[in-house]
């Protein structure tokens, strides 16, 4: 850990912690937010519900991510869903501390801006695969973003990623039979291996060749 990351570890720390189950709805759309929430266990998912009544993911946040700072900074109304992906620990910040401090600490501001970017990057380019891409570009970006931001490889190189093809669905905006369809034809090319436990990728760098780096 850093010294940037001490510090913003040791101030949310002054903090109550807070625990919430898997599947646990943590904010609401149109809810008044009073806390930031400091991120120290688990996964938190950021999701909308489209028009036809499906969830599409939008982020998924791990250890060390406080949020929502938007919400904190520009005083507007939450309009997403926030839910627990797994079980989660976070420390509850008033909206003021949390910006005070960003005020007080520039460092931590530019390492929140830095994770911000490389968030907006994500985003970007999966806009790119939504817009252009086919329903197999669309899928292996999101096995390929999953694999990057909260895979682990081991020592033969192989990637686990612990993620279900419902999950995909939402992420993607595919329904789930061509999910199903889809990842049907990525095994029998060899790049990824569905078991219970999760999704193995042999190998990253022959997925990410199925689509090139470009649409």
């Amino acid at each position: 850990m850093n010294t940037v990351e001490s510090a913003i570890t040791t101030f949310f720390s002054q903090y109550p912690l807070r625990r919430y189950g898997k599947g646990q709805i943590i904010m609401r759309p149109g809810e008044e937010i009073e806390h930031i929430l400091y991120l120290e266990d688990g996964n938190i998912v950021q999701y909308d519900i489209s028009p036809s009544g499906s969830e599409v993911v939008l982020n998924i946040f791990k250890p060390r991510a406080f949020f929502p700072m938007s919400n904190a900074i520009n005083n507007v109304t939450n309009p997403y869903f926030f839910e627990a992906a797994t079980p989660v620990a976070a420390r509850a910040i008033p909206k003021s501390h949390a910006v005070k401090f960003l005020h007080e600490n520039p460092e931590a501001t530019f390492d929140l801006l830095s994770r911000v970017y490389r968030g907006t990057d994500g985003i970007i380019r999966r806009m790119a695969h939504l817009m252009g891409g086919n329903a197999k570009s669309r899928l292996v970006f999101e096995l390929l973003n999953s694999a990057h931001r909260f895979g682990k490889t081991d020592a033969d190189g192989v990637t686990l990623i612990m993620v279900s093809e419902n999950d995909l669905a939402k992420r993607s905006g595919l329904t789930r039979e061509t999910i199903s369809r889809t990842m049907k034809q990525l095994k029998q090319s060899g790049c990824v291996q569905v078991h219970h436990h999760g999704i193995e990728i042999p190998d990253l760098a022959k997925l990410e060749n199925t689509i090139g780096l470009t649409l």
